[in-house]
């Protein structure tokens, strides 16, 4: 399963900076844009910068994205505790603001652009219908992916019933046989989740990344360092609470080793790489080009459903209806407030990130 997750975050990576190479440009007042492509007195400045920045982001992501590894054996941070269900409402709002206050934005500007034509860009709102579609679709693959493993559980051998082995053992083995199924009910629902928790974490990481490609070729393609300076604040903060939640779900997963340092690394070189890229290509790229709006709008797009949907459905509602919060006012409301805190805090880096 983490090889095809590989593969298919590799073709998306191929596949979003194909535009980035697109000679296609924008006609009219758009086409006074391509000014900024150009080489100006203050390139190596900001050079010097985008280097700066791939550093710190590429710091930023990794501690943050390690982090609920390194805590993980401290006791009162186990899954089972209090304080647990309020650090990741935390996560949850980070990744729910990341959707609606930084990505969807995005890909509404990018897809209403006025250098794309107006049939038909302009006659239909694609952000929202892609969005939406992202949405369904990683609903699909989450339904498909956990019943077929169900399917499977179903298929193999079941345990022998209590009252069978009483027939056959006397009633003290009956009663053996009897934990023994319940145990293997309890095996079965652990597995359901442990299942449930490498979907979410795979499918959320798919959505952060392709973001992450995005927002790091637009820094690397800057020429302007009055942008380019608070973005390198703002994005490592961004990225360091994106990775900290994004960590406490592949913790949870319980991945082998192998698979656990593929996931960070894929997160944590993702805007690094698209910071390179960009400054590779700043001479030639258009980012008003049609074919590049396009394709970030849409993916983009894509990006905002996935991580709408995970926040709310995976994340939020399975635990705000968890037995144990609900029960609990006092743990209802300390992860209501983290959950505030972490949409509040994250939409406030919009101020920075989104200039």
């Amino acid at each position: 399963m983490i090889n095809c997750h590989v593969k298919i975050l590799t073709i998306l990576s191929l596949f979003l900076l194909f535009p980035i190479l697109a000679s296609s440009k924008c006609s009219s007042t758009c086409e006074a844009d391509k000014d900024q492509n150009q080489k100006t007195s203050s390139d190596e400045e900001a050079l010097k910068y985008k280097k700066v920045a791939m550093g710190t982001i590429l710091l930023a992501s990794a501690i943050g994205v390690c982090l609920p590894f390194l805590v993980k054996n401290i006791s009162y941070l186990a899954p089972d505790k209090d304080i647990f269900f309020v650090i990741k409402a935390f996560a949850a709002g980070v990744i729910l603001a990341t959707g609606f206050i930084h990505v969807l934005p995005d890909a509404v500007e990018s897809l209403t652009s006025p250098c794309l034509s107006e049939n038909p860009w302009h006659k239909f709102p694609f952000t929202g219908f892609v969005a939406m579609l992202s949405a369904i679709g990683t609903l699909m693959m989450e339904s498909f992916a956990t019943g077929y493993h169900k399917r499977s559980e179903l298929r193999k051998a079941q345990p022998v019933n209590g009252d069978e082995e009483s027939d056959h053992q006397g009633h003290g083995h009956g009663h053996e046989g009897h934990v023994h199924g319940s145990a293997f009910v309890l095996e079965k629902t652990n597995a359901s989740d442990l299942l449930r928790h490498r979907v979410i974490s795979q499918v959320l990481e798919l959505g952060i990344v392709v973001h992450s490609v995005i927002i790091g070729l637009s820094l690397g393609t800057s020429q302007k360092t009055s942008i380019i300076k608070p973005l390198v604040t703002a994005l490592s903060f961004h990225q360091f609470f994106e990775g900290m939640g994004l960590g406490g779900y592949i913790s949870q997963a319980k991945f082998k080793n192998r698979d656990v340092v593929i996931m960070v690394l894929f997160f944590s070189l993702t805007t690094p790489t698209g910071i390179a890229v960009g400054i590779g290509i700043s001479n030639i790229y258009n980012e008003n080009s049609p074919t590049s709006l396009i394709v970030q709008g849409l993916l983009n797009s894509a990006s905002a459903g996935i991580l709408i949907y995970m926040a709310l459905v995976d994340l939020l509602a399975a635990d705000f209806m968890n037995p144990k919060m609900l029960t609990s006012i006092k743990l209802q409301l300390g992860a209501n407030f983290t959950l505030l805190l972490g949409a509040c805090f994250m939409s406030l880096l919009a101020k920075w990130s989104d200039q």
